[in-house]
């Protein structure tokens, strides 16, 4: 392993040294998955690569507080790639993505990506490799004369529609981006909403395409501002029209063979126990995990009926208002069978939102749990009645309720660790708070001059 590291530092050495690198962005993310950096001079990559970076964490949100602050970042070599937009500015930068470090040496525990390490080590401890391919939707919106986002539409465009206009320059732009970086990109398309759209790169292990996720976001801002864009990956921007989701593809390898853990052509929806127990975990723990994978007051507002979000515990085939949804697959591709869970938004932290799916999942399995029977039919359109009978729960409506909901499922403070999960709360109960307590355009359009 050291002799493997070694080598791969020497590669980052190397093609820092053969593309002209001046500066490196080391990026890790704070609990609610803003990307965070300290950037380096290139004379200085040799030794950060060795010993890490020291960093001040007691003004990082969910990090130390001032009495344990020191840190220090440990790059992933993994992770080494250009900034391709920094040309621009007559420098080039590349960057790392980091692991933190408390000062024992110790993996830092309120660190996003050492959570999801550590749950993939549970996984492979029980034989499989966790995989997951996200979509992450996204909105671009002009910028005023002080570089701050309009809320309107910049094309006329719908869904898979081939405008002609700028959102088409934008988007191969930020395709260009992002192969550049590394990532895979299988394909962009216009999604439903006007000013709305989807770039999709390749599945892969679940840390992986969370870094891939992180990387999405970062790039896709600064392509869109060159662009005079503003690209935001807010859940519900505008008032009527579809929200942003992030869609999850996601299935088990089984270390033993490299087969995907998910498939039996025998039965009806070619998923095996294994794929049905990871389903019926997830459905389990779904109200608690939305606090994770769906984390901002304004999620809610997308959770509603009648916007392809889901709001109903429910799974199915062919139904996009499950909460999870089983792609139909070839027979003759068993390797592609996988789940798809619907109620993550891209604001959410990806890594924190894997390690609570991965453990919902993963807890399904070892309790030999069963789904409750698939519902194909629109769920938006059974009555009440129906829904009780068939004993279908819904999502957290707000906030409030999704932290509620995870504070009463040990599940989610075991996976996340207490220290990122206390923290966690605490912010998000901050954000309701704030919320609930200020007085919005709509209630003074609707109650001063009435009352």
């Amino acid at each position: 392993m050291s002799d493997a590291l070694d080598a791969k530092r020497a590669e980052v050495l190397a093609n820092a040294r053969q593309w002209g690198v001046d500066f490196v962005h080391l990026q890790f993310t704070d609990i609610v998955g803003i990307v965070k950096a300290v950037t380096i001079p290139a004379d200085q990559l040799p030794g950060a690569l060795q010993n890490g970076v020291w960093f001040d964490g007691s003004s990082i949100e969910g990090f130390a507080r001032i009495a344990e602050s020191d840190m220090y970042l440990v790059p992933d070599p993994e992770t080494f790639s250009l900034v391709p937009w920094s040309q621009l500015q007559g420098t080039r930068t590349a960057r790392l993505i980091c692991d933190v470090y408390g000062p024992n040496g110790e993996p830092f525990k309120g660190d996003p990506r050492f959570l999801l390490k550590r749950m993939l080590a549970r996984a492979e401890s029980m034989g499989y490799v966790y995989n997951t391919g996200p979509e992450l939707e996204f909105f671009l919106f002009p910028l005023d004369q002080d570089g701050r986002p309009i809320l309107r539409p910049h094309d006329r465009g719908g869904y898979f529609d081939l405008t002609t206009d700028q959102a088409v320059h934008v988007r191969k732009d930020m395709v260009n981006a992002l192969r550049a970086m590394g990532i895979e990109v299988e394909a962009s398309h216009h999604e439903v909403a006007t000013g709305q759209h989807e770039i999709d790169f390749r599945y892969s292990n679940a840390l992986r395409s969370a870094d891939n996720a992180v990387t999405f976001k970062y790039a896709l801002k600064s392509v869109a501002k060159k662009n005079g864009l503003h690209a935001t990956f807010m859940p519900k921007p505008i008032f009527g029209v579809n929200g942003s989701g992030m869609h999850t593809h996601q299935s088990l390898m089984r270390l033993a063979d490299g087969r995907n853990a998910f498939t039996d052509d025998t039965s009806e929806y070619g998923l095996s126990e294994v794929a049905l127990s990871f389903i019926a975990g997830q459905l389990y723990h779904a109200r608690a995990m939305c606090l994770v994978v769906a984390p901002l007051v304004n999620s809610y507002k997308r959770l509603v009926p009648g916007y392809e979000a889901p709001v109903y515990i429910s799974w199915g085939r062919t139904n996009r208002s499950a909460l999870i949804r089983v792609p139909k697959t070839s027979k003759n591709n068993p390797q592609a069978t996988r789940v798809e869970l619907r109620c993550p938004d891209p604001s959410c932290n990806p890594y924190l939102a894997f390690t609570v799916m991965l453990a919902a999942g993963l807890d399904g399995i070892q309790k030999k749990m069963q789904p409750p029977a698939p519902i194909e039919e629109d769920i938006y359109h059974l009555d009440k009645q129906v829904l009780e009978e068939r004993h279908v729960e819904t999502l957290p409506g707000s906030l409030a309720e999704a932290i509620e909901a995870a504070e009463a499922d040990p599940l989610i403070e075991e996976a996340l660790g207490t220290h990122t999960f206390s923290r966690l709360v605490d912010a998000k109960r901050r954000e309701w708070d704030a919320y609930r307590t200020h007085v919005s355009d709509w209630e003074i359009e609707q109650y001063l001059a009435n009352y």
